[in-house]
Formats: C-alpha cells, sequence, structure tokens
C-alpha cells in the first residue's frame, strides 16, 4: 500500500529530500552532500536516511512509497559544462548553415557593447552536420522524394565520427513528418545504437532557427539523462523504492514520467527551479499574496521568477547558456550566485565574485573538505550570521579559522581587513542577484513596491531581507521548509504533457470546425498520453488550449488562451488577441488582419493536492527559543544579535531586527528596523517597522 510520496532536488552543493505521509500529512525534510559525480549516491543516501525516522509512529517501508518525484540538473550541468554526448545533425540540402548563422544578430545586454563577443561554440561543428537531399513546401507537399542511397553514404560517414546522438530537421518537417521518419528508420539500419532526436517530435512548429537549435539540444542531452534515468530506476528498484509513478521534473513546472525525459531531455533544463515556483504558486494560494518574486538562492546559482496575480510567467522560448531553445517553460532568471560563489582578484587587482563556485567539492573552506577558496558561506560565517555549531542542525561544524584564512587572502591584496572584505564580497552577491530580480520586475514595467520576496533554498533568507529593503519591496516571507522549498514544489506537482503544432492560416479565412479539427487531433493525444500510458482517470485528466496569433507579417507571437465557447466565435478570439497584445505591449492594431500560427494544448494529470497544516499557539516565550546572543555585523557597525531555534518560536511570536533564526536546513537574517512574524502555517513574514 502507497502510504508516502518522496521528493528529491539535486542541487550543486546539497541534494533535498522531502518526505510525506500521505494519510497524516506528515512533513519529513532532509538534506546531504551532494554527489556531482554520481548524483545517484546522494539520492539513495537521502532516502535512506528518511526512511529511517519517517513515518507516523510506525517503522517506513521503501515498498510504500508509492510516489517519487526528482528535480536534477544532470542536462543542465551537462549543457553548462559542454559534457553532452556527441551529436551530429541532419538538415535539408543547401540549409547547413541554419545552425550557424543562427538569429543574425548579437543577443540583448552587455554583448552588444563587446568588441570582443563571440556566440558559443556549436554543440554539432560543421565536420558533423550532413545534407539531405530532399525538399517539402511551406504547404507541406513534396517538391523532391527523399533521396534514401545518398542519406545512407552520408550516414556512413557521419558514422565515423563515433557520433552517439544524431539531430534530424528537415526543412517544413512540421507539416509532413514522413521524410523525418524515414530517416530515423534508415539511421537504426546505419547507425545502430545512436540515438535519433526528429524535430518533427520535438518541436513540430514553424521556425527553423529555433526548431533545430531545440531539437540539437535535445539530442546532445538525451543519451546522458537516458543513463542517467535508467541507472537511478535501478537503483531505487534495488532498494526496495518499486513504484510505477516515479517522475521527473519539466520546465514548465509539470512531471514527466521517467521515460517521457529520457525521450524528451530538452524539457528537463530547468527542472530543479521549476519546483520553487510551483511552491511558490502554493504559498500565494495560503498567504492570499497574488504578487511574489520567488528567490531560490542555493549553494551555486540563485533563480528567480515573477508571480502576478497569483500565476506564474511563462515562454515558449528561452536561453540557456547562451543556447535558444523554444519549449513551454516557466519564466526564471538564473545567476552564477550562490553560497559557494568564490570571490577573488581579478587581473586588474579588482574584486571579482562569481561565477565560479566550490559546488559541494570541495566546496567552502569552513566546510574543511579541501576547499581553500572564499565563498559566500565563509564571509557569512565570518560576519557573524551562521552559527558554526549549528550548522544543518548540528549535524555539521563550519571550520571558522579555515574561512578566516580563505578570505584573508583576499582581503590582503585589497588592503582591507578581513570583516570589510567579507562585507564587500557580500555586498557585491546581493547587488547582482537584486539586478536579476530588476531583469523580470521593474524592467518589465512591474512595481516592486507591490511584491513581497519569497526566500528560500538553503541561502535565500540569508540575503533577502537586506535585498527587500534596497528594491523597495512589500517584505520578505520565509516558508516553514525554506531550505527544501523547491524540493517541497515536487510533491505538489501534477502531470503535464505539452503538444504545439504550426499550421500558418489568416485567422478570417478559418471556421470553428477548421480550428476544432486541428485541436481535436492534439486533445486526443493528450488524452491517450494521460489515460492509457500514465495512468489517470477520465476525472483526473484537464486539457487546456491555446493559440499563438500574430498581426499579419509579426516577427512574434501572442499566446492566447482559446475554449470551445471562443472557438465557436472567433470574433470574440480576435478581441481578446488585441487586448493581451496592448496588455504585454502597450497598444493594439485591430484594424490590421490576424494570423494563426500555431495551436497549442496542454494535458494535465491532477495529482492530489498536498494541504500544509495549520499549527495552534503553544503558549510558548520567544525567550524559550533564545539559543545565543553574538556579535554580528551590519552596516560596517557590530552589534549584539540574539540567535534563534526558528523550530522552537511559537505561531503569533513577533520579532525585532536585528535577529538571526536557525534552523535545520537554512539561516534567516532580520535586520535593524524590520519587524517579523510567524503565522499559522509558521511562515516568517517580515516587513519594514513602521
Amino acid at each position: 500500500m502507497a502510504r508516502y510520496r518522496v521528493a528529491v532536488d539535486t542541487g550543486g552543493t546539497f541534494s533535498d529530500f522531502v518526505y510525506l505521509g500521505e494519510a497524516t500529512g506528515t512533513v519529513t525534510i532532509g538534506k546531504v552532500p551532494s554527489t556531482p559525480d554520481d548524483p545517484t549516491r546522494a539520492i539513495l543516501q537521502g532516502i535512506e536516511a528518511l526512511i529511517g525516522r519517517a513515518g507516523d509512529g510506525e517503522a517506513a517501508q521503501p515498498a510504500e512509497v508509492g510516489y517519487f518525484c526528482h528535480g536534477t540538473t544532470v542536462g543542465t550541468n551537462a549543457l553548462l559544462e559542454g559534457k553532452g554526448a556527441r551529436t551530429g545533425l541532419l538538415v535539408t540540402a543547401g540549409f547547413r548553415g541554419i545552425y550557424e548563422v543562427a538569429e543574425q544578430a548579437r543577443p540583448y545586454g552587455t554583448a552588444i557593447f563587446d568588441v570582443m563577443y563571440d556566440k558559443p561554440a556549436p554543440l554539432v561543428p560543421p565536420s558533423r552536420t550532413g545534407e539531405v537531399r530532399e525538399r517539402v513546401d511551406f504547404r507541406g507537399r513534396v517538391l523532391v522524394p527523399l533521396d534514401e542511397p545518398a542519406l545512407r553514404t552520408t550516414l556512413r560517414e557521419l558514422g565515423g565520427e563515433n557520433i552517439e546522438a544524431l539531430a534530424v530537421c528537415l526543412l517544413f518537417s512540421f507539416l509532413h513528418p514522413a521524410h523525418e521518419a524515414r530517416v530515423r528508420a534508415i539511421a537504426a539500419e546505419e547507425m545502430p545504437g545512436c540515438s535519433v532526436s526528429l524535430s518533427s517530435e520535438i518541436l513540430p512548429q514553424i521556425r527553423e532557427y529555433y526548431r533545430l537549435s531545440t531539437t540539437v539540444i535535445n539530442a546532445y542531452l538525451q543519451p546522458i539523462l537516458a543513463r542517467y534515468v535508467a541507472n537511478l530506476d535501478r537503483s531505487l528498484a534495488a532498494a526496495g523504492v518499486t513504484t510505477p509513478q516515479k517522475y521527473v521534473m519539466q520546465s514548465n513546472g509539470g512531471m514527466a514520467t521517467f521515460r517521457d525525459a529520457a525521450r524528451t531531455a530538452v524539457t528537463t533544463v530547468l527542472s530543479g527551479p521549476a519546483g520553487g515556483v510551483t511552491a511558490g504558486l502554493a504559498a500565494c494560494r495560503q498567504l492570499q499574496i497574488g504578487n511574489l518574486i520567488t528567490f531560490d538562492m542555493g549553494g551555486t546559482s540563485c533563480d528567480v521568477a515573477l508571480i502576478k496575480d497569483g500565476a506564474p510567467v511563462l515562454s515558449s522560448r528561452g536561453k540557456i547558456a547562451g543556447r535558444d531553445l523554444a519549449v513551454p517553460m516557466m519564466d526564471i532568471n538564473t545567476v552564477s550566485a550562490g553560497g559557494g560563489t568564490i570571490a577573488g582578484i581579478d587581473r586588474f587587482g579588482g574584486l571579482e565574485v562569481g561565477p565560479q563556485s566550490a559546488g559541494a567539492v570541495p566546496g567552502p573552506a569552513c566546510y574543511g573538505r579541501g576547499g581553500a577558496a572564499a565563498t559566500i558561506t565563509d564571509c557569512n560565517l565570518l560576519l557573524g550570521y551562521l552559527s558554526a555549531d549549528n550548522f544543518l542542525g548540528g549535524r555539521m561544524t563550519l571550520d571558522r579559522a579555515k574561512a578566516q584564512s580563505a578570505v584573508a587572502r583576499v582581503a590582503e591584496k585589497l588592503s582591507l581587513d578581513v570583516a570589510a572584505a567579507a562585507a564587500g564580497i557580500v555586498r557585491i552577491i546581493d547587488v547582482k542577484m537584486e539586478e536579476a530580480i530588476k531583469a523580470i520586475s521593474t524592467m518589465r514595467g512591474h512595481d516592486l513596491r507591490d511584491f513581497f520576496l519569497l526566500a528560500f533554498g538553503g541561502a535565500g533568507p540569508l540575503h533577502a531581507a537586506r535585498m527587500a529593503r534596497d528594491l523597495g519591496m512589500a517584505g520578505v516571507v520565509v516558508p516553514l521548509y525554506a531550505g527544501v522549498f523547491s524540493a517541497l514544489g515536487l510533491i505538489m506537482s501534477d502531470v503535464k504533457h505539452d503538444y504545439v503544432l504550426s499550421r500558418l492560416r489568416p485567422l478570417d479565412e478559418l471556421t470553428p470546425a477548421d480550428v476544432e479539427a486541428v485541436f481535436a487531433g492534439l486533445t486526443q493525444r493528450a488524452r491517450d498520453e494521460l489515460l492509457r500510458r500514465d495512468g489517470f482517470a477520465e476525472d483526473k485528466i484537464r486539457v487546456d488550449r491555446a493559440l499563438d496569433l500574430r498581426y499579419a507579417g509579426q516577427g512574434y507571437e501572442v499566446t492566447v488562451a482559446c475554449t470551445a465557447a471562443e472557438v465557436a466565435a472567433l470574433n470574440v478570439l480576435r478581441k481578446n488577441f488585441d487586448a493581451e497584445h496592448k496588455r504585454q505591449f502597450g497598444h493594439m492594431a485591430p484594424e490590421e488582419p490576424v494570423e494563426v500560427v500555431s495551436y497549442r494544448v496542454r494535458g494535465t494529470g491532477l495529482v492530489p493536492p498536498v494541504d500544509m497544516p495549520k499549527f495552534a499557539p503553544q503558549g510558548f516565550k520567544l525567550a524559550d527559543a533564545l539559543r545565543a546572543t553574538r556579535q554580528v555585523r551590519f552596516d560596517g557597525k557590530t552589534v549584539s544579535c540574539p540567535v534563534y531555534q526558528r523550530e522552537k518560536v511559537d505561531v503569533g511570536a513577533s520579532m525585532r531586527g536585528p535577529a538571526i533564526l536557525d534552523q535545520f536546513d537554512c539561516t534567516t537574517l532580520i535586520c535593524a528596523g524590520q519587524v517579523a512574524r510567524v503565522d499559522e502555517w509558521k511562515n516568517l513574514i517580515v516587513t519594514e517597522e513602521r
């Protein structure tokens, strides 16, 4: 009998675990150091530890785990570090330059002004790119049949390049996928064992470059993720976790089965951060706060996302490490800023913070695992923000002397004392993260005074109060399980499958029957996969539909929800598009013709919801939670600061800053002039003192 849900979010420094008792709602959390060489080892260690102490009064057994969800960085790291599979590419003859030419423009931002800017090296070089003799026109009609003998010759040549994966992107294949399907069949004969990704399956929509780039990324990551998932599946089974409900979080905020995630690896590049946004949506509902910015600071990176009126910002296109991909995803801005971020001196003698990270191995100097570089965690320890004897609930002791030695080497070159250097390093990383928040808020027309900062991750609550004050935000929310909040979001996520199909037609030439005919095929695929493959009951399936619309000739689209009622009255759909265009861009052109570009369907398998428990006041005094008082540096001054054990702070309690709250999975810092109160869910709400 399934009694428990387990969620694992693997990160750069620590892997986070949440264990939920289905019957009682009991939540148990855990953290173990990540094992970058093989993340599976950390996962098994964490599950074993949780099973040993979780449950509802009885010993928990692995076979009682009925639901396992995983947020993984395997695909992301392979892409960032250039450690994916050796990949080949096949394109329509005469179009091999699409991948290299890309958008024919520099990206936005500082790259525009960088005279030394170079585009990222292609994942597939020209030497591993082959041409296929065939041609399909923009209506999907075959102009030149597939030349199979020539294709076999090309595949044999690519076979000599020892490629592990093959990306296939033929012209207008989203209208006529038969040629790509035949290429895969022939590749299986000529290159047995080679993984093949078809653009007509990965992304059947217009814009050749984005379709090609996305397919190449999928091919590049697919063998890596497939091996990882297969190894994890075997390891879980050997440990006794035999449930068929094993999932991987996707970039769209929904889960996919192990098999689907391995097949469409490109959909997992924001796997970990998406869990935090999902948990953030639950926090919005719980707190009845519509506007939040999620702030997830871990050991190696910081991820921020905007939630407006209780809904996340979604995107159908993005960049990872400068590489374009076009799959549905949460609009998450990531910067290299975490507890393990390294500070040093650049070649001009200035202070440089990041992007390099000490990661889990060797980690910050204060971890005592061989790290010698000064990191953000070392600085926070020296400034008094972290408790050396109470890190991870006392399971780990931080070495202040080693942190002092690491930061002193940086301070000496800057002619500063250690405390001043540490404060400067922390200030720089705060500004970097504040810029990341501005990029998704004020730079898009949002007023930060209307938003709370939802702080989580192992390091987020330590930096959030200062940042929220700098940015003029409404306040800070630190959830109860802040250090494992992204993992908590995994157990709250539904299974989601996204489908897209491009069919470019003027809206006024379409009838409701034309539109419904395209939606019918996509909807049937969604229902079949959720019913037959994923095992959801009919009443646990939801299908959402949308159209990508544009004014005729535009180079971009606006996605508009499209119910059956709106299809029946296409003039209403047109008005909705005009209104949405004005909301996003500040203007509309109701006199211009509109084109339908792509049809989108999302099938959702609804997982039983998770309701976080409420807590009643126990009558404890704030003084009962006081564990120490120590000297802490704030704004260049050293002050005496109380340190509380958060688990002992009662519901309804309030405190004035400066104050520090220790808990097993993170540390929260409250600045002078701020007030923190504990609500009935044991969220910590921090606002400026009036």
